[in-house]
């Protein structure tokens, strides 16, 4: 049995092997339409169990960004028919969903001080869902969960002294050796995608740097890295640098070309 549990696991990795738009290899089991019903399902929910701000000036100004942004995607993601939504949070965050959805929280309008910088974070939550990251990480929970059950069955045929404490051990060295360096791989990855297309949208990409200073400040890298899902804002900062000559080209060659974007609050 373990065997073939194995076997049909080898056999799901090869069948959902995917390349990044970065180059990485990684591992997507999930159908496109899967991942936009999953999408569309959480986002309705969220608007039910959240407050939606009303503020017209707000929800104009952040569409204004998103539609700018949006028109740069690849293709297939720029013909989708795209929501926009600002929730009443005071949180400095926002996201993206597959299927065509973004959400704002009020809260991020504070730390993102300008339209580039708010560009900035639409950029990189939109990165996520072009890269996949949904899709890996729940390809990644499902993988895990039948590797641990299969390790604990195997714990259990073998009647191993001490399996309870040696599953607990494994359960802690997939959440921090796993999970939580993989999810930082997706911030950094989603970190370069969203810098080339909020400069390909002729946003300044220089600004993004300002923006996580302003994070930084504002207490995002109070969590050790090692334990945290996100990189800390130095490390986000140094690999921005490290990609911005190229963002400045682009953003340069969008406003020759007639991208000026003038989104205004």
């Amino acid at each position: 049995m373990k065997k073939l549990v194995l076997a049909v696991l080898a056999t799901a990795v090869l069948a959902g092997c995917k390349t990044s738009p970065t180059g990485r290899t990684q591992i997507a089991l999930y159908s496109d339409q899967q991942m936009s019903q999953m999408g569309q399902q959480s986002f309705a929910q969220m608007k039910e169990t959240q407050k939606v701000n009303k503020d017209p000036a707000v929800n104009a100004y952040v569409k204004c960004i998103a539609k700018d942004v949006i028109a740069v995607l690849p293709q297939q993601y720029a013909s989708q028919n795209w929501e926009v939504v600002v929730f009443e949070d005071d949180s400095a965050n926002a996201f993206a969903l597959p299927g065509g959805y973004i959400g704002v929280h009020t809260g991020l309008l504070n730390v993102a001080k300008n339209q580039h910088q708010l560009a900035t974070v639409i950029g990189h939550e939109v990165g996520h869902v072009i890269a996949e990251h949904s899709n890996e990480r729940v390809s990644q929970s499902s993988l895990l969960q039948t590797g641990m059950q299969v390790g604990s069955a195997a714990l259990d045929i073998g009647d191993v002294k001490y399996r309870n404490e040696i599953m607990q051990g494994l359960g802690l060295g997939a959440q921090f050796g796993i999970i939580l360096p993989f999810s930082r791989s997706h911030e950094s990855e989603a970190d370069i995608i969203g810098l080339d297309l909020m400069a390909k949208a002729g946003f300044n990409p220089k600004e993004s740097v300002t923006l996580w200073q302003n994070m930084s400040q504002a207490g995002g890298g109070a969590t050790p890295e090692f334990m945290s899902t996100h990189p800390a804002p130095g490390n986000r900062i140094k690999e921005l640098q490290a990609n911005m000559s190229g963002a400045v080209v682009a953003k340069n060659n969008a406003n020759k070309s007639g991208k000026t974007p003038a989104c205004k609050l």
